[in-house]
């Protein structure tokens, strides 16, 4: 319902031209405009398929033709960098949030049902951070080396951003509203979790949203996305608290944790969370990796007589969207940016194996270290 908002205003639109006119100059800074677009959005956008295929995507797909690049004709000049970019960004902002990527909050209440654990909004944002700061300003840089454009600068970017921007006219009182509202669900997410669960804000601010007329309920009852996942979650969640009763989970996890009982722990560790990771290969879906997947192995690890529990089970979510830049299937957005042509099946593959590396590395390095020492 955020992403409908900021879909029915404008305001997503603008906020990504905004950036690209103000460092569109340079392709590098280009890329990072991208990402910043991304990441103001990603709090408040639950669909990384809205907010990346849905926001962002139509607005870089306007940026290649500028310099005579397409999917046809010259496609690694500037086309081929740019949605590599945006792709990989996407997955890293889809981690970063617990509200920037809909399996994430399927994930939460997994690992509370399953390892006893809870999981805030703030506690997922300031875990995630260290690693998530990191890979975030390293992508579009690691990009620019590992599959660099042919053009480095020019101003036609900023001058067409400035153009549509134009175009758009002033910024009108929905999306202001829109803008208010979605500071508010943040900041109340942040601070005010003693007072209101995170669901409960959301199920505010959308209130508010009808209220104020930046959607209509025409516009709610329609969007059959959203109820369909309702539904869908609910209902996982249930049956996953179902085989969680039955004992089916426990005794899953016990005959597979017998396979790895003899590895010290550090090991053992890394072992699981690879594992977790390379099975996404198997899935065209985050949510459906979610759903089968995370329950076994939160499952395996509550077994493990003294393992970090809260730290590995943060690890194995945080995943979840990172994960998603391995393939051109692997996450809600990969087929919108694969589909573009700009990128070869063989580079697209190419660039998943390294990016997912890059990011895999820097969450067991940097990531894990942080959450054994603060998040336990």
């Amino acid at each position: 319902m955020f992403a409908l908002g900021y879909e029915k205003t404008g305001l997503g639109r603008r906020i990504a031209l905004m950036l690209v006119r103000t460092l569109g100059k340079r392709t590098l800074g280009l890329g990072y405009a991208i990402a910043l677009s991304d990441l103001v959005l990603a709090p408040f956008m639950p669909s990384a398929t809205a907010r990346s295929g849905g926001t962002i995507y139509p607005v870089v797909k306007n940026i290649p033709p500028l310099y005579g690049s397409s999917p046809t004709e010259n496609p690694r000049k500037i086309g081929a960098y740019l949605c590599w970019t945006a792709f990989a960004t996407a997955c890293v902002t889809s981690s970063m949030f617990v509200t920037s990527l809909a399996p994430n909050l399927l994930a939460v209440e997994l690992v509370k049902k399953i390892a006893h654990v809870d999981i805030t909004w703030t506690g997922w944002m300031m875990g995630f951070l260290p690693a998530g700061i990191i890979v975030f300003l390293v992508t579009p840089l690691l990009t620019y080396v590992i599959y660099p454009p042919e053009i480095k600068q020019g101003d036609e970017v900023a001058k067409w951003a400035a153009s549509e921007l134009g175009g758009m006219g002033r910024i009108s009182r929905r999306e202001v509203t829109m803008a208010v509202l979605a500071v508010f669900a943040l900041l109340a997410w942040i601070l005010g979790t003693r007072w209101m669960t995170a669901t409960t804000v959301a199920a505010l601010v959308i209130s508010l949203m009808v209220l104020t007329k930046v959607v209509d309920w025409s516009d709610i009852i329609a969007n059959k996305q959203a109820w369909s996942v309702w539904v869908w979650f609910a209902t996982l969640v249930n049956m996953a608290d179902g085989l969680n009763r039955v004992g089916f989970l426990s005794w899953f996890a016990n005959r597979s944790a017998a396979m790895i009982a003899g590895l010290p722990m550090m090991p053992m560790i890394i072992t699981l969370v690879v594992l977790f990771w390379v099975i996404h290969y198997g899935f065209a879906s985050a949510t459906a990796h979610t759903t089968a997947v995370l329950p076994v192995f939160l499952a395996m690890i509550v077994t493990v007589s003294g393992i970090p529990l809260k730290p590995v089970a943060l690890v194995l979510v945080y995943s979840l969207g990172i994960q998603g830049v391995i393939s051109p299937y692997a996450h809600g957005a990969a087929p919108i940016w694969y589909s573009a042509g700009y990128i070869s099946t063989k580079d697209f593959w190419r660039l998943g194996a390294i990016t997912g590396a890059v990011y895999l590395l820097v969450l067991l390095l940097i990531g894990f270290p942080f959450l054994l020492r603060f998040m336990r």
